[in-house]
């Protein structure tokens, strides 16, 4: 372990590209020289932190650029028909099958060869030859299928098509791959966590990360502090466990690593319970003799840099269906309800003065703050930023075209423009201002497992709001069932649940008679 350590700057950072593995531990010991607060920040930490959000949200881009190959593909399919003076469309089915397998192959084919997760450290070339095998492989099987049909006579237009397929894929997975190294280049890829326990694992795997570069150590946390230096392999350590629950660290990190000896049983079960406050994932780090070994453990943390399109329950690939539903529904919501959205921007002017909207720090994914936007409802004097008094029944502060807008929900249609933003989905738990309060407590404070409604992105409705949980929070009862309602549905969240939470969101909150909001 080392003594207190200063932050190594960008331009020593650039310096570390060239270096062994014994260099850059030596450049993190030289860190070793001074106290000062402002340069503990260890040899990770990037210039700019950027949320586990906005990392998830261009991981999925691989996604858009799959379905961009597929429209480019078939595009130039029918250019080709078009150019030769006959309509692929008007053409026998046994004319088209050999030119439509050929573009079914190498579609299949480039997601096959994982194409589209450009992992860290792939050369362009290479990449470029497994997309040209992959046009190649659908070129030669459909050329197979036009010499059994008879169509002999369309293998030049095959020859064509792979051609010109290739020239295509491979300049737009030129620009898929200098898009990804760039990203890779500012550190919005790199994985960010944080290690629990400054122990011999920890200083063991902060080496391995300072080698490979490929992961960021923010910080060390320990639960027993006392004992613990000032920093380890340059890395600070920035307090104990109750400081890791509620640091301002927590939106930016992917993973949260326990390096303590698995072998104490005891201290690990407290460090997962203390944990499970968070909606962080939590691993457990088990030390490892090989290089090989500790370098896979390693790559386990920093892996699919993109997502792989792989597998039914991958969760980038959910994440990817249900921002296409936001970007779909919420974008037709926006455009056709503006007309309403305008009227109650006057209602709201012509019944009391101050701005038409309301914007209140909130609880995201990850413990991200976000800014919601709301229709005003109270008098703009009243206004409470941090609810730290819930809304009751005949409320001072609300105005009266503002109690019409509550009743309905109305107040909560601009949320719209956070769905869009990507900072909210059109489903999930209500996002609760930070700090509310139920009572005389802090709400998150009142059930152990509150945190967990934000590991996914917060919704303009949910499970909870549909099931008569929704409004102020008076006890901790209200607040349990609540958190219980979210992780349901996080648990069964699915394309079609959501669309059956949108349908029914208005015939019930407008049935709604008892809830007071």
């Amino acid at each position: 372990m080392s003594t207190p350590a200063r932050a190594i700057r960008s331009d020593d950072l650039a310096r570390t590209q060239g270096l062994d593995a014994a260099g850059l531990q030596a450049l993190a010991a030289a860190a070793v020289a001074t106290q000062d607060g402002r340069n503990r920040r260890g040899p990770f930490r990037p210039e700019k932190l950027v949320t586990s959000r906005t990392r998830q949200a261009e991981r999925l881009s691989s996604f858009y650029f799959r379905g961009i190959d597929s429209a480019g593909l078939i595009g130039l399919t029918l250019a080709i028909g078009w150019l030769s003076g006959t309509s692929v469309m008007a053409l026998p089915f046994a004319s088209v099958l050999p030119l439509g397998v050929a573009l079914a192959v190498a579609l299949a084919g480039l997601r096959a060869m994982r194409l589209y997760g450009f992992g860290r450290g792939e050369r362009l070339d290479v990449h470029l030859t497994k997309v040209a095998a992959a046009i190649a492989s659908g070129g030669l099987l459909g050329s197979v299928i036009a010499v059994l049909t008879g169509q002999s006579s369309y293998l030049t237009s095959l020859l064509e098509w792979s051609l010109a397929a290739m020239l295509v894929a491979g300049v737009m997975h030129a620009v898929w791959w200098g898009i990804v190294n760039q990203w890779r280049a500012e550190g919005r890829l790199t994985p960010s966590i944080v290690i629990v326990g400054a122990t011999k694992h920890a200083e063991r795997l902060i080496a391995d990360a300072l080698r490979r570069r490929d992961i960021n150590v923010l910080g060390i946390f320990d639960d027993r502090l006392a004992r613990v230096p000032d920093a380890v392999v340059g890395v600070p350590v920035l307090g104990d466990l109750n400081a890791l629950v509620g640091h301002r660290l927590t939106p930016y990190l992917d993973h949260i690593v326990i390096a303590v000896d698995p072998a104490a049983r005891e201290r690990v079960s407290q460090i997962t319970q203390r944990l499970s406050a968070l909606p962080n994932a939590v691993s457990l780090v088990v030390d490892q003799d090989g290089d090989a070994e500790r370098d896979a453990s390693l790559a386990r943390l920093a892996r699919s840099p993109l997502s792989s399109i792989e597998g039914t329950r991958d969760p980038d690939k959910t994440a990817f269906a249900k921002r296409l539903q936001d970007l779909i529904i919420g974008g037709i919501m926006l455009i056709g309800l503006a007309p309403l959205l305008a009227l109650i921007a006057l209602g709201i002017k012509l019944d009391s003065p101050g701005p038409v909207f309301f914007r209140q720090r909130r609880h995201g994914f990850n413990h991200e703050e976000i800014r919601v936007w709301k229709f005003r409802t109270m008098r703009h004097e009243a206004a409470d930023a941090t609810a730290s008094r819930q809304v009751t029944a005949d409320d001072d502060r609300i105005t009266r075209f503002g109690r019409f807008l509550r009743k309905t929900s109305l107040d909560e249609l601009p949320q719209l423009i956070n769905v869009i933003q990507g900072e909210m989905s059109l489903v999930g738990p209500r996002p609760h201002a930070i700090g509310m309060k139920t009572g005389e407590t802090e709400s998150a404070r009142l059930v152990a497992e509150y945190a967990h409604r934000h590991r996914i992105k917060p919704g303009m409705t949910g499970w909870a709001a549909i099931k008569g949980s929704r409004g102020p929070l008076h006890s901790a009862a209200d607040v349990k069932r609540r958190v219980q309602l979210d992780i349901d549905y996080i648990e069964r969240q699915s394309f079609w649940l959501d669309l059956w939470i949108i349908l029914v969101t208005a015939p019930v909150l407008l049935g709604d008679r008892s809830s007071v909001r």
